[in-house]
Formats: structure tokens, sequence, C-alpha cells
């Protein structure tokens, strides 16, 4: 059963957030150390303030129920997304999936580009946001992928295509191989490809691959601490909603393209989403759940690579797992593509799927 759902976050919830943060005890820091031992502490209360002060969740949740949200439950667990119609009947339906530290909040700026010309559906990933918390093992990609595929057959849809990155990315190529007489194809804006032994390759592909076993060797803390103790880490994010926004905000720091503004609100925006549903550990146990392994995919894929994303994809040791059928440099943009650069996203996805249905 699909039913309408609307955002209404609790006044005494919105209170308990801003009292913890004014009851913030902050560590000290070593004087000139920037960037050196993590996140900056001055940067970090000048976005607790704010957060405490001056943001406004009550508007961007005024704003947010604009949108045609629904729930449903599928396998035990409740699903929550958002299904915009395109204006016109016949349009293909394209399912978007966000990653972590992201939320469907990642493409409210791509909605109104694809919407004429694909019906979407964005759901919350189970363990996220308003899909969340999980409440037993087994949530891993693959699980959420057969989730996709019932909640798609639910609305009627038989033949889509399906776009991510970061987690949304394996959950596209997931869904494709569970549903491949359905997924027309698969569109992704974070493939990651390790090294093959003896593949010849360019000047610029030996440097990503370089950039690869970097990441492979000096595994990030963030990402251990997720795929090794969730449990452990969702006490912090669940206690403290300043140890939520450090761990997000950082990401944010890093993973996206100086030249893009992000700001401080849609940040926060998504930050809030984490805390107010206080999902910060179910969301973090999708990357213990997930095993490290590629799946096979069977239909086309396109891919966009971002120049500032953690990492880029080597065309050649994709096209040995993926039957590649759309390849785009982007010239900007990184880890967060459908907020730092909608426009090109939204091209280039439209250009991928349009070209498949000819």
């Amino acid at each position: 059963m699909i039913k309408p759902f609307r955002i209404d976050i609790p006044q005494s919830d919105l209170d308990d957030l801003a009292d913890r943060l004014s009851r913030t005890r902050w560590p000290n820091e070593i004087a000139g150390a920037g960037w050196d031992y993590g996140f900056p502490l001055a940067r970090l209360k000048e976005l607790a303030e704010y957060w405490r002060t001056g943001y406004d969740w009550r508007g961007h949740e005024a704003e947010l129920n604009e949108l045609p949200h629904f729930s449903t439950e599928i396998d035990g667990q409740n699903v929550h997304f958002v299904h915009v119609r395109s204006a016109n009947p016949d349009a293909m339906a394209l399912i978007l999936t966000h990653g972590w530290p992201g939320s469907f909040l990642e493409f409210l700026d791509v909605i109104e580009p694809l919407s004429r010309d694909f019906h979407l559906v964005i759901p919350s990933i189970p363990g996220f946001g308003f899909s969340g918390p999980t409440r037993e093992r087994g949530w891993d990609a693959v699980r959420v992928a057969r989730a996709w595929a019932e909640l798609m057959r639910r609305l009627g849809y038989e033949r889509y295509g399906a776009q991510g990155g970061d987690f949304g990315s394996g959950i596209s190529t997931a869904l494709g191989a569970v549903a491949p007489d359905q997924v027309v194809g698969v569109h992704v804006n974070y493939l990651p490809t390790r090294p093959v032994p003896g593949i010849a390759l360019s000047e610029t592909d030996e440097a990503r691959l370089d950039k690869i076993r970097e990441l492979m060797a000096n595994r990030p803390p963030y990402q251990a601490l997720q795929a090794l103790t969730p449990q452990t880490i969702g006490y912090a994010l669940t206690d403290s909603p300043v140890a939520q926004l450090v761990w997000i905000a950082e990401r944010f720091a890093h993973w996206t393209d100086p030249r893009s503004h992000i700001s401080d609100d849609q940040m926060l925006t998504n930050i809030s989403l984490y805390w107010l549903t206080a999902t910060g550990a179910s969301s973090a146990r999708l990357a213990r759940e997930t095993p490290r392994k590629t799946e096979p995919c069977p239909v086309p894929v396109g891919v966009a690579v971002l120049p500032h994303d953690i990492t880029q994809s080597v065309r050649p040791l994709a096209e040995r797992l993926y039957d590649i059928r759309h390849w785009t440099e982007f010239d900007r943009g990184g880890h967060f593509a459908a907020m730092e650069v909608p426009d090109l996203l939204a091209e280039d996805v439209r250009d991928f799927f349009l070209t498949l249905t000819k």
C-alpha cells in the first residue's frame, strides 16, 4: 500500500536540537592547525551557531512539502520516496538513488529539468532519513535494489532507467542485475575501477589508478569506522548534533569542487534530516552490510566522470565489467554531482536515456 507522506518534525525535536547545540562541549585546538588535524574549530563553531540561531528548518520543511512525498512498506521496511510525474504521460521513468552522506535532497535541483522528459522516483535508502532506521541485518545494496524493483512495480512502471552516485551507483547497477528485463539502462556519476595487471593505459588513466591505489592503501577513517563498527560511531552521531554536523560537513568540504557553491542551508538541511530522524547509525550500517565487490550489470551503462570526485573512473577497466554506451568527462564538479552541477548532470542523464530509447 502506497500512502501520501508529509514532513512534520515535532517542535520538541527542534527545541531539543537547539538546546543540545547550546550546551556543546568543545575541544581545544592547536594554534594555526588549519586542516592538519581535522575540521577547523572556528568553522565548526560558526556552522553550529548558525544551525542553532539562524537556520530555518520550518521554512525548508514547507518547501520540501511542496513535493509529492509517499511511503510504502517493502520487505518489512518503511520506504519514503518522492514521485514527480512528467507532463508527458508517455515519458520514461527514472529512479534516482542518493548515497552517503547525502539523501533524496541531493536531487532537488535536477527535478525540474529532468521531469520535462521523465517520470521521477526519488527514494530514501532504507536506513536513511524518512526510510529509517533499519531494524535488522542484511540491508545491503542488492537488497535495496530488490526493494527498488518492487517499488517501481507497485508504481506501474514496466520499463525504467536508474541513476545514482556513491552508494546510489552500486544500488543502480545492482538494480540492473536483479531486474534486467525492466531496467533500460543505468547512468552513474561515480564508478570506482580497481587496478588490473597487464592492461595498457594512458598517462591520465595511470594517474587515476595511482589515486585509487592510494585510497585503497590508506582507507579513510570515516569509512573504516562505518564499515567495521557503525554502532560505535552511531552513539556519537545520535547523541551529539555537533558530531553529526562535523561527520557530514567534513565530507562536503573534502569532496566538492572548490568552484561549486553548496550553501550552508543546503548542507544543514541534509544534516538536519540525519539528525531529526536519528539515522546516523543505521545509515552507517550500509557500509558494513554491502560487500566490497563489483556486481555484474547486464544492461547498458552511462558514466559521468567528475574531476573533483573521490576517484575518477578508468574507462578501459570499466569496459571490462560493464556495457559502457556513454562516457562523459565533466570539466567541473565533485562527489555531489546533482547538487554541484545539476545542469551538466541533467543534460548528461537526458542524453544517455533518450539515446537508448530511440
